[in-house]
């Protein structure tokens, strides 16, 4: 079995950076849905598709990345994602039309996958109160800085810097070659042959994603719309600003994010969660707001909105998942992950269909309202658990009962 207390101490700060680094790189092409729908035609569908394609990949790496650590050990497994990762970058900024938007897409979706899944396995490892404290703080806020990040320093290099359509994705690949090399130098985290976790939602495990998962899946799904549609968003409700800054709707969305993470860290698990749920109904009014006069303000504000209930949310859900035994974490962990990159996929790709047909206005009407009734689902799951019993650690346990 795998040795979960052994973690290295020398592993801390190369697995938080390599969940920043991998997310950084998965909001880059944000600002460049403009360029790549005037340069290579592409539609509203051809731009769900480029975004669907890298979370279903991902999601697809996420099922089977557990079965490889115990044969090939984390430290080769998160190397062999980031050199991957450097080569997926290498293929977006050589690419010349959609189809090696797709492919490139593709390949970082599965590096991403890989290295996210045993980045944050070897994160939640950690024993002690303190120590699952802070690997859910991790665990949460590392996407959205690293999703913010990515997306601004990509939205400045399309404004200011030569040939954005390349450097976009050469810094990230330099950050993951250099990654890669810190990683090598960090020891194995786990003896090789070891057990690698499977992603399962038994037990424990599975209440807690029963009674939060609409929440998980509401707050991952506006996370999927606007680094996807967003920027289209952005043109219909504000046609007078910059095309470039489609992209900061979704800055504002993960600043938000990581400043709630950091606000809830010592809340309890489930209040956290309920507030992700609830908050996720103003922000869609805000969203649609914007297409019935609201304009920019209303759509920037319902994103910062967003952003509030995904953080709450995300620190919530995770805080349980790392309150769980310590044997069953890494599985709970990869459920979550599987749950959270599905409601960003899957959907995004729906919407992007529909929009062809129902024009954008109205897809977002539709995908506002299923996202509202998800938190609701979320809402009703919480109170009901919460009558049912409290305590645990971290109030976990007892809220993923019945």
């Amino acid at each position: 079995m795998v040795a979960w207390g052994r973690v290295r101490t020398g592993w801390k700060v190369p697995a938080g950076a390599v969940l920043v680094a991998l997310m950084a790189a998965s909001s880059g092409p944000t600002p460049l849905w403009g360029y790549y729908r005037r340069e290579f035609g592409l539609s509203g569908l051809d731009v769900t598709v480029v975004f669907g394609v890298y979370a279903l990949a991902l999601l697809g790496a996420l099922l089977a990345v557990g079965r490889w650590s115990g044969r090939w050990g984390r430290r080769g497994i998160l190397v062999g994602a980031l050199v991957v990762a450097a080569g997926a970058m290498g293929l977006l900024a050589m690419a010349d039309g959609l189809g090696w938007l797709v492919v490139g897409r593709v390949v970082q979706g599965l590096a991403t996958g890989v290295g996210v899944s045993t980045a944050g396995a070897v994160l939640v490892a950690r024993r002690g109160r303190e120590g699952k404290r802070r690997a859910a703080l991790v665990n949460a806020l590392a996407p959205v800085l690293g999703m913010g990040g990515g997306v601004l320093l990509a939205v400045l290099l399309v404004r200011f810097g030569p040939a954005p359509e390349v450097v976009v994705y050469a810094v990230p690949g330099v950050v993951f070659a250099v990654l890669a090399v810190v990683v090598w130098g960090a020891g194995e985290v786990i003896p090789v042959g070891e057990q690698g976790e499977r992603v399962t939602a038994a037990g424990t495990g599975r209440g807690v994603l029963v009674r939060a998962g609409g929440a998980v899946a509401a707050v991952w799904a506006l996370g999927g719309f606007y680094p996807s549609l967003g920027p289209a968003l952005v043109r219909v409700v504000a046609p007078g600003l910059p095309e470039v800054l489609g992209g900061m709707a979704f800055f504002a969305l993960t600043a938000a994010a990581a400043v709630t993470v950091w606000v809830v860290r010592r809340m309890r698990p489930e209040v956290a969660a309920m507030i992700g749920a609830v908050g996720v109904l103003p922000s869609v009014a805000l969203t649609l707001a914007a297409l019935y006069g609201g304009g920019a303000a209303a759509l920037f504000g319902g994103a910062v909105l967003a952003g509030v209930a995904f953080g709450a949310a995300s620190q919530g859900v995770l805080r349980m998942v790392t309150g769980l035994a310590v044997r069953e974490r890494a599985a709970g962990l990869a459920a979550y992950q599987v749950l959270a990159y599905g409601a960003m996929s899957v959907p995004v790709i729906a919407a992007g269909a529909a929009s062809e047909v129902w024009g954008l206005g109205r897809t977002a009407q539709v995908y506002a309202g299923v996202a509202a009734l998800l938190a609701l689902g979320a809402v009703a799951g919480l109170r009901a658990s919460g009558r049912k019993g409290g305590g645990g650690s971290d109030g976990a346990v007892n809220l993923a009962r019945a």
